[in-house]
């Protein structure tokens, strides 16, 4: 049974490597994405400053655009990073904190998905972008519309792989903990190497042969000594009993 279990938790740990390694694979790949809105933010910033001061009460509501796109990659690279960090470890603690803030991204983004395919005249609803790079981003997507909606679908379905991987993962580690568990409290009954023997019977060192053998004994009295046992009707079996006058 030990045997048995020392296999299962062998699977369970290749396993738990694999899944793992596929896990930083994904979150490498995503990191591409992160990168790019930061550098995007970052060049959309850099180029509003070689014309104008940037200050920080400016960002908001002026300059929203690069600010919502460099702290939305910010937390996306923080994101892949808690990922990544929890996948190497292997810890189911680090996985919560990968799995619950990346859920509660992809629930955004497919409810901004659902609001801008149903909502036509979204546009008109958010606040002017000084920079302009907004309208050059939305009329580079109409350009190219095929291309941004495989590669929107390629990154939600990293992300979905992802988030899928980790609560996988965090699954194999938590049974793996309770089979510890189990096998802490599970004992083995062994017999000792060396038993301990019980000690022989107490014997009598001396042996009374008259009482074992009284014709024997009453034949050589009879021949040496010249007397007649009969007269002597003491018990030779008792050791209590009293010698012969």
């Amino acid at each position: 049974m030990a045997r048995r279990s020392g296999d299962g938790r062998q699977g369970l740990g290749w396993a738990a490597c694999c899944l793992g390694f596929l896990l930083k694979l994904l979150a490498f790949l995503q990191a591409f994405a992160a990168v790019s809105a930061l550098l995007y933010a970052a060049w959309i910033l850099s180029r509003w400053a070689r014309h104008h001061q940037i200050r920080l009460q400016d960002l908001l509501p002026g300059l929203w655009f690069p600010s919502l796109v460099m702290a939305a990659g910010l937390f996306y690279c923080l994101l892949l990073l808690a990922g990544y960090l929890a996948a190497e470890i292997n810890n189911g603690c680090c996985l919560c904190f990968y799995t619950i803030p990346a859920m509660a991204m992809m629930l955004l983004e497919a409810a901004l998905a659902a609001h801008l395919t149903v909502n036509e005249h979204w546009i008109q609803d958010l606040p002017e972008d000084r920079t302009g790079e907004l309208h050059n981003l939305l009329s580079f997507i109409h350009n190219n519309l095929d291309l941004c909606k495989w590669v929107a679908l390629a990154i939600f379905a990293t992300q979905a792989l992802s988030l899928f991987l980790a609560m996988i993962l965090r699954a194999m580690l938590s049974a793996r903990t309770m089979d510890y568990d189990s096998d802490e409290d599970f004992v083995v009954i062994r017999r000792p190497l060396l038993v301990a023997q019980a000690p022989p019977p107490f014997l009598p060192t001396t042996s009374d042969t008259r009482g074992l053998r009284p014709d024997l004994w009453s034949s050589r009295m009879r021949h040496k000594y010249g007397l007649n046992t009969s007269d002597y009707t003491y018990n030779t079996l008792d050791a209590n009993a009293a010698p012969p006058q």
